[in-house]
């Protein structure tokens, strides 16, 4: 027998398909990673789960991380900051990662997203400190290891302080030397076939840290490997003044003139964009990584979500880095977003089911993915389950679509399975001990905040 999964008598399924379609006491069955059958037959499995009480959802998709925070997360002095005096302290800190700290930041950010719904990791990492040569492949070691499919980048910096821009000089690189690592790992990790577990995006952090060649030159070589195109834009308003002080345009017009817009590419944040800037975005099919609690904390705005959705722009949903959010919780995402929406935009608010496909086609579409998002025949086996027999999701109309970004979920899902292979079970990661990786993961943090 194939590898093979039953989710059986599942209470209720929300598919997040084209049809929106609710499905009740139904069956999922996966082989091989790829779901073949979902309905009443009950086929026989390698592991069957009984699902009697369960809701079962789409995986989540993170589309927009920064997983070396985890381990500067909650630092008191940088709590009321806004993003540039931010990125000043913590670079300082920054500066000193290693593959130890990417390692184990990257154990425990992945594994909360995974405890949380989450089963695609996209990780924007462009903190490369001299001699430390191997963190790209640290991460998708840590991926396998817990079976989380991931989407990781080359991001670069090369204008530090004494160029104009924020990072230390032991955190940038020649553009020679970012192009030829760019291209070994595209080459060396990115998989584009149907199911794929891993792939690369090339990704420059953003106006402020890179110079122009920066930008153009890694959009020349991803569109000649065939991989996607990722930056922080239009974040705050002082990275508008910041390039209309030095380039004599708007954040969007600058990346326009250096070929940064097109189905292939995706902005984090996009918060500071016109109704001029936000057509151009959808006619070039352009997509953004919405990163809401991040973008309260840091007070840098609130996206024109509701606007980029009835103009059928690519959105995402994403957690940002856990220094600007404190934590990798895609749950807690779902809500925040619902509500910040609400409170700003009344009844033009997305809806709550909206909010949730956001999180799941909404970032497949961003990452470029047609074989993850929703849950049908032919779509990958990620998804992620909860036990509604529980105190705190009692309610009067049960509306399993609408029920993570209104009531919420605190806590653990039941259930995480990414590519057909249970990787969460009652609330617990299957393929770590999470306790040895907690001791082990406080260890490096001390050592590398010893300064601090």
């Amino acid at each position: 027998m194939k590898n093979s999964i039953l989710l059986k008598n599942i209470k209720y399924l929300v598919t997040c398909d084209h049809d929106d379609n609710l499905l009740e006491n139904t069956n999922l069955y996966i082989e091989d990673g790829e779901i073949k059958y979902i309905g009443s037959e009950v086929k026989e499995a390698k592991e069957i789960i009984d699902a009697t009480n369960m809701i079962v959802y789409p995986g989540l998709i993170n589309t927009h991380h920064h997983l070396y925070q985890v381990f500067s997360r909650n630092i008191p002095k940088v709590q009321n900051m806004e993003l540039f005096p931010w990125l000043k302290y913590l670079y300082e800190i920054w500066k000193n990662i290693n593959s130890d700290v990417i390692r184990y930041s990257s154990l425990c950010g992945m594994g909360e997203l995974l405890k949380t719904g989450c089963t695609t990791c996209f990780d924007h990492h462009y903190v490369f400190p001299e001699n430390e040569n191997n963190l790209i492949e640290t991460q998708f070691e840590v991926a396998k290891t817990l079976g989380i499919r991931m989407h990781a980048s080359r991001g670069s910096m090369s204008l530090s302080v004494k160029d104009g821009g924020l990072p230390p000089d032991t955190v940038v690189q020649s553009v020679d030397e970012i192009l030829k690592d760019s291209e070994n790992l595209v080459r060396k990790f990115h998989d584009k076939n149907p199911f794929s577990m891993r792939q690369v995006a090339l990704a420059p952090c953003s106006p402020f840290s890179v110079t122009g060649d920066l930008m153009r030159e890694p959009a020349k070589l991803a569109r000649g490997l065939g991989v996607r195109l990722h930056t922080h834009l239009a974040e705050t308003v002082d990275e508008e003044n910041f390039t209309l002080e030095k380039f004599n345009m708007r954040p969007l017009e600058y990346m326009e003139s250096l070929g940064w817009l097109g189905s292939d590419v995706w902005f984090a944040h996009g918060i500071h964009f016109n109704e001029e800037e936000l057509n151009l975005l959808a006619r070039t099919g352009t997509g953004i990584a919405h990163c809401p609690i991040s973008n309260m904390k840091l007070s840098s705005g609130i996206a024109k979500i509701p606007d980029m959705l009835k103009l059928n722009l690519p959105v995402g949903l994403a957690v940002d880095g856990s220094a600007s959010n404190d934590g990798s919780n895609m749950l807690e995402e779902l809500r925040v977003a619902f509500l910040l929406h609400r409170l700003n935009s009344s009844k033009n608010a997305p809806t709550a089911y909206d909010i949730l496909k956001i999180a799941t086609k909404g970032s497949a579409r961003v990452l470029g993915r047609d074989d993850i998002g929703q849950l049908s025949v032919g779509m990958a086996g990620d998804l992620f389950m909860i036990n509604i027999n529980r105190l705190q999701l009692i309610c009067a109309d049960f509306d399993p679509k609408s029920l993570l970004s209104t009531m919420g979920f605190k806590g653990n899902v039941d259930y995480t399975i990414v590519n057909g292979k249970v990787v969460v079970k009652e609330g617990i990661l299957t393929n770590i001990d999470e306790q040895k990786t907690y001791h082990e993961s406080d260890a490096v943090l001390k050592k590398f905040m010893r300064k601090y």
